[in-house]
C-alpha cells in the first residue's frame, strides 16, 4: 500500500478561510449540496454504521446544516445525538430544524473534540475531513471517542485523475485517495477497516471527476482509551494576511464551482447517452 505524504494545505483546509467560506455558504448550502450528496447517498452511507438501537449515543462531527443528523434520527433518538461544527452559522441551519430540536449541538474542532475518552457509541463525520488540516489527528480523535466496539464513519471525497478535475480538486480541498482513509483509520488503531464506494446514481459509477461525497469508511475500536498512534505536537495555523486571504477565498469559490457544475455535467450526459454506453 501506498505510504502517506503530507502534503501542501489546499485553501479550505486553513480554519480561517473554511470559516467564512462557510459564513457565505450557508445561506444556500442545502441547495448547492444537492447535487452531490443525496438522500439516497445519505441512507445507504449510514447503513454501513450498523445504528442497531434506538438508545445509541451519536456525534455527528462537521455536521453543518444537519443533513447527516437527519438521516440519524430516522434510527437513534434525537437527544441521544451531539452535532458538532466549526461554523456557527451552519449549526444555526440544523438547530431550525424541527425533527433536530432534541439534539445538542456544539461549536468545536473535529481534530480537537470537546468530549471525554469512550463518550459515544457511533463516531460520523460526513462532507468534512476534506476541510481538516491533519486528517489523521481528526480520526485518531474519532477513535478515542468512542467506546470500545463502537463503530466510527468517515463520509467523504475521492480523488479525480482527469486532469483539470485534478487542477481544481487540489486548489480547493483535500480529496484522499482511498488507500489514504484505509491507512488513517488502521494508524489509529481501527479494527475491521472497510470502505465503499458512494456517488450519486446518475454518474454510472464514473469516478474520474473524483467526488466531492464518493466513499465510507468505517472501523471499529478495538480497546478503551485514546489511541496509541504518537501524533506530536499540534501544528499552529499561520493567520494568512488580507490580500492572501482574499486570493484564496476566491480560488475556493471558482474551484468549488467547478465541482457544482461536474455534477450537472454528468446528469446531463446520463440523460442523453444510452444505457449501456460510458459515459
Amino acid at each position: 500500500m501506498e505510504s502517506l505524504t503530507r502534503k501542501p494545505l489546499r485553501s479550505c483546509q486553513n480554519k480561517q478561510l473554511a470559516f467564512w467560506f462557510y459564513r457565505v455558504l450557508s445561506i444556500f448550502y442545502d441547495s448547492a449540496k444537492s447535487v452531490m450528496w443525496t438522500e439516497s447517498m445519505r441512507d445507504e452511507a449510514l447503513e454501513e454504521l450498523d445504528l442497531t438501537e434506538e438508545n445509541l449515543k451519536v456525534v455527528d462531527v462537521g455536521g453543518g446544516t444537519g443533513f447527516t443528523t437527519l438521516g440519524l434520527v430516522r434510527h437513534v433518538k434525537p437527544e441521544n445525538i451531539t452535532l458538532l461544527d466549526q461554523s456557527p452559522h451552519q449549526l444555526a441551519k440544523a438547530m431550525a430544524k424541527t425533527p433536530l430540536k432534541n439534539s445538542t449541538f456544539v461549536v468545536g474542532n473535529a481534530e480537537d473534540l470537546p468530549f471525554p475518552d469512550d463518550f459515544a457509541d457511533r463516531y460520523v463525520s460526513a462532507g468534512s475531513i476534506e476541510y481538516w488540516p491533519d486528517p489523521q489527528r481528526g480520526i485518531a480523535e474519532a477513535y478515542r471517542v468512542v467506546k470500545k466496539g463502537g463503530k466510527a464513519c468517515i463520509i467523504g471525497p475521492v480523488y479525480p485523475t482527469f486532469w483539470l478535475s485534478k487542477f481544481f480538486a487540489d486548489l480547493w480541498m483535500l480529496f484522499p485517495k482511498e488507500e489514504d482513509y484505509l491507512q488513517w483509520f488502521e494508524k489509529a488503531g481501527f479494527t475491521d477497516v472497510k470502505l465503499k464506494r458512494i456517488g450519486p446514481e446518475w454518474y454510472r459509477g464514473v469516478r474520474r471527476h473524483g467526488l466531492v461525497i464518493g466513499c465510507v469508511v468505517t472501523g471499529t475500536k478495538a480497546d478503551h482509551g485514546p489511541s496509541a498512534l504518537e501524533l506530536g505536537s499540534k501544528v499552529e495555523e499561520k493567520k494568512v494576511g488580507t490580500a492572501q486571504f482574499i486570493l484564496l477565498f476566491i480560488i475556493g469559490y471558482i474551484a468549488s464551482a467547478y465541482f457544482m457544475l461536474v455534477p450537472l455535467y454528468m446528469w446531463l450526459k446520463n440523460m442523453f447517452v444510452p444505457r449501456g454506453k460510458s459515459i
